[in-house]
């Protein structure tokens, strides 16, 4: 049986517990039960869960230890061991689940592997929260993440997603949110749609809407909290078929194979290759 599909074993439950992204009173019933009754707390910074217990008035019994990503890898086996003895292991992070851009993966994966179960408690979410205040499409998203903290490195992060369809959802370091819109701004247009998303659920919760080049005017000064960006896909490449087969024969006079010109169009345009091929030949023995 492969590693990954084992079955589940007999002894520790590993838990992936959702903290609040904000507001305390955004914890969950069952985060509260399950800071109660674990057997080991692996959390990305112990004095925060400690003030988040305190905040919540839950007294917590388990031993408490760091689990972060300068000592992810390290940690493993100790949280192993607390499986293996039977006990169930509560994974927290700062804010929101733990494994979306912040610890966890890891020890899922070595969980998984030897067939404990493993079971999470959802929560607060940035980046749903950030999709949902937005005003962007929500049928159909991607998570990016951080993008690169060097300029190089993002823009060609950036650049090879100016065609993604998609809404985009980035989390962003507040120091570095108007070379990251810039750099959108250069990859995607100016005019894209976009939203920065600010301090969610907090006190001073701010949400600022407008295409890239107006949010990156605003982003020119000072900017404070924890930030989410939520950026509008391309638009739809979709084109007419006369266009596209006229797009084909442009390019077989120009010295390209007819076949290979049918499937670059066809990706260009989203056009069907077999309708594009078949409507293109008809088209070229007109002209013959």
């Amino acid at each position: 049986m492969n590693a990954l599909t084992a079955s589940p074993q007999a002894g520790g439950v590993l838990v992936l517990a959702a903290t609040p992204i904000g507001d305390p009173e955004d914890a969950s019933p069952a985060l509260v039960r399950e800071l109660r009754r674990a057997g080991l707390i692996a959390a990305e910074d112990t004095r925060r869960l400690k003030a988040l217990a305190a905040r919540l008035q839950v007294s917590i019994a388990a031993p408490v230890v760091s689990y972060f990503d300068g000592n992810e890898a390290a940690r493993v086996d100790t949280l192993l061991e607390a499986l293996a003895s039977g006990q169930r292991v509560v994974v927290v992070t700062d804010a929101g689940m733990p494994l979306v851009s912040d610890p966890g993966f890891r020890i899922v994966t070595a969980a998984v592997e030897r067939g404990y179960r493993v079971t999470a408690v959802p929560g607060p979410s940035a980046v749903l929260t950030a999709l949902a205040l937005s005003g962007l499409p929500s049928d159909r998203f991607c998570f990016e993440g951080f993008a690169p903290r060097k300029g190089g490195e993002r823009r060609r992060r950036l650049g090879a997603l100016a065609s993604e369809e998609r809404t985009m959802i980035f989390f962003e370091a507040p120091h570095r949110l108007e070379a990251f819109l810039a750099d959108a701004a250069e990859a995607f247009g100016a005019d894209r749609p976009a939203a920065v998303c600010r301090e969610l659920t907090k006190t001073y919760e701010e949400v600022r809407r407008g295409p890239l080049a107006e949010l990156l005017e605003w982003a020119s000064g000072k900017v404070l909290g924890e930030i989410t960006v939520v950026i509008g896909g391309a638009p739809s490449r979709a084109a007419s078929l006369p266009d596209a087969v006229g797009a084909v024969l442009q390019r077989v006079a120009g010295g390209v194979r007819f076949k290979e010109a049918v499937a670059a169009v066809a990706s260009e345009t989203g056009v069907s290759r077999g309708v594009l091929y078949d409507a293109a030949l008809a088209a070229r023995r007109e002209e013959a």
